[in-house]
């Protein structure tokens, strides 16, 4: 199957499972942003979701898309180092035409790869997967994400770490937004250059709705929990 076993197979595999977490991650950020003004607004988009099966479902579905968009990142990035071959390793200019992010690809994947590990961890473990089985003694019950996002962003270090997180998949998307829609072809000569700029705004107005989240509750800017709704999801 050319999807499989050619490179332009490849590369459509990765744009259009690019393109579909892109539009997870825009889902994910405009709920992020509720609990700016909210928390108990937030707490009911995670009672919502929650361990229904819809939405087990979806993120089994999007399990399969970051597995599928991984492995093919690994397997592109291999297959262009056995084509350059020795040549990889002799010193040559960096072409001023190619992005810096576009040549650090890699890196940038495993950044994001171990901020996902690190996310996941941190709120899928203690939600969506507590729920599941059941899970007693955390400090927070699974639907209270607003206390977990309160907890995560009241240490510094994760502050940091996920700051970084942010900043590596700013750069990715940066290029892999644009990237994916010249790969499906939708290029021409008047469209490239819009596409660039429409792709840099709207990734960059992405990243600011997760980046905000962050920074607000870790200088304590974000809206506090009524003590009814707090007693109520187990806090």
């Amino acid at each position: 199957m050319w999807l499989i076993n050619s490179s332009i197979g490849r590369k459509v595999v990765m744009s259009v499972t690019g393109i579909a977490l892109i539009l997870f991650l825009t889902f994910h950020g405009c709920m992020n942003v509720v609990a700016l003004f909210s928390g108990e607004a937030y707490n009911a988009i995670c009672e919502l979701l929650g361990a229904n099966w819809y939405a087990v479902a979806a993120t089994l579905g999007l399990a399969a898309l970051a597995v599928v968009h991984i492995v093919y990142a690994f397997i592109l990035t291999a297959q262009n180092r056995r084509a350059r071959g020795g040549n990889r390793y002799a010193v040559t200019d960096k072409p001023a035409k190619v992005e810096w992010a576009s040549q650090n690809m890699l890196v940038l994947g495993i950044i994001i790869l171990l901020g996902l590990v690190l996310h996941l961890f941190n709120f899928w473990y203690n939600m969506m997967f507590a729920e599941l089985v059941g899970m007693e003694g955390l400090a927070h019950g699974p639907a209270d994400g607003f206390a977990w996002i309160k907890e995560t962003f009241s240490c510094p270090v994760y502050v940091v770490l996920y700051v970084i997180w942010i900043v590596a998949i700013w750069f990715h998307l940066s290029h892999g937004f644009w990237s994916a829609l010249q790969t499906l072809g939708w290029n021409g000569k008047t469209w490239f250059c819009r596409w660039k700029m429409i792709g840099l705004i709207y990734v960059t107005l992405l990243m600011l709705c997760f980046l905000i989240v962050v920074l607000a509750f870790a200088f304590g800017c974000a809206p506090s929990l009524c003590a009814t709704c707090s007693s109520a999801c187990g806090a």
